[in-house]
């Protein structure tokens, strides 16, 4: 097994796609397994931290998606239930000068696309849809079936290939998804015609008891992306399911009029179960590892999932060229480097969490100890997030 054969990858989404990306400019051939056609089609929008943003510029994809994207000014923090504004964490240029890269939200589809667009443009980039892998089998090659049959062979494997994730059932077969006990809904509607403070060039982040509301602008300021937790719900797979609207609108009766005319005037909802899963005992088996959700799932509280799939496939091109003929050697390197970093936005995501939904005596000391910061001793509170992983 060595660097003249092919690396696969299980999963074309972003992870996957960063990762063949990052493997080909370090002069890898990558074949990346997907069992979609390569599309994207959620209506979901993310955020891209200056972490995330400055390893795209290095695979030559953030200037791609830069006329899709948005680049906010700040992050508003507010009181649900009163409607006050509790602090400004301040981006844009101050965020840029201090990360050396922007804090960008987009639509994930315009973000796919320009990951799909630099792999079809690098000639060692391999892609393959309709290929569902089903197993694999390690003897002097990798071999990765799929359900209708088809067998491709490599040199090593990475599963990125999601929460859900195949390849993650044979590396650790004891790793188990248990849900969080809170539902995520999301809605994207025109930003036009919007009243304040949803027009206004910033992430916008809501608390309240039990509940919490994110949204900002996507598709370069043409529409905003809701998104609504709430603690509760049912544990279902998949996260493209149609909302049960009394169970969102239940997290959200005591709230101020604007943030409820939000959540009221989304044409659609769509919603998906929050899981989570311990830190696994091992990411990588012999030539066979795992990289962003599969390997480390996340809540989405830090917004944090799509950033550590792109850390992860720039860390492990990094192992991977130190250690070409050596998969095996390159992987345990690649997990050893992320461990702490992913093992700590699990923890600290699970801890805003339990913050963004405070009630009580705890929600009024939060909103004392908001105010009483400053933007910019905000975002240095991020520096360990944004600055250099």
């Amino acid at each position: 097994m060595g660097k003249h054969q092919p690396v696969l990858i299980a999963g074309g989404s972003i992870g996957g796609l960063s990762t063949a990306i990052a493997l080909a400019r370090a002069g890898f051939d990558a074949t990346v397994l997907e069992r979609s056609a390569f599309t994207e089609e959620s209506g979901a929008g993310l955020q891209l931290g200056p972490n995330a943003t400055r390893v795209l510029r290095t695979l030559g994809v953030l200037d791609a998606i830069m006329p899709s994207s948005f680049r906010p000014e700040a992050i508003w923090l507010f009181d649900g239930t009163t409607g006050r504004r509790l602090a400004a964490v301040p981006l844009g240029d101050q965020a840029e000068k201090r990360y050396g890269a922007p804090y960008l939200t987009l639509h994930r589809a315009d973000l796919h696309a320009g990951l799909r667009a630099a792999a079809d443009a690098n000639a060692q980039v391999s892609l393959t849809s309709g290929f569902d892998v089903s197993g694999f089998e390690v003897q002097d090659a990798v071999t990765v079936a799929s359900i209708d049959g088809t067998m491709l062979e490599g040199g090593s494997l990475i599963g990125a290939d999601g929460l859900w994730s195949t390849v993650r059932k044979t590396i650790a077969p004891e790793a188990v998804l248990r849900f969080s006990g809170a539902t995520a809904y999301r809605a994207l509607l025109p930003l036009e015609g919007l009243p304040d403070p949803f027009r206004a060039p910033v992430v916008g982040l809501w608390f309240g008891p039990r509940a919490h509301l994110v949204h900002y602008p996507v598709r370069c300021g043409a529409a905003l992306n809701v998104v609504a937790v709430v603690d509760g719900g049912h544990e279902s797979q998949g996260w493209n399911q149609v909302a049960d609207m009394s169970a969102l609108g239940s997290g959200f009766t005591r709230w101020c009029k604007e943030s409820k005319s939000l959540i009221e005037g989304a044409p659609s909802w769509r919603s998906w179960s929050l899981f989570s899963l311990a830190p696994l005992p091992r990411w990588s088996r012999g030539p066979i590892t795992l990289l962003g959700d599969a390997a480390h799932p996340v809540l989405p509280y830090l917004a944090q999932g799509a950033a550590l799939a792109i850390e992860d496939a720039a860390q492990l091109a990094q192992c991977l060229t130190r250690s070409p003929e050596d998969p095996t050697t390159a992987f345990r390197a690649y997990e050893a480097a992320r461990r702490a970093r992913t093992t700590r936005l699990q923890h600290t995501s699970r801890r805003f969490g339990l913050i963004y939904h405070l009630s009580g005596p705890a929600r009024f000391a939060r909103n004392l100890a908001l105010r009483a910061r400053s933007g910019e001793s905000a975002l240095r509170k991020f520096d360990w997030l944004y600055g250099e992983a």
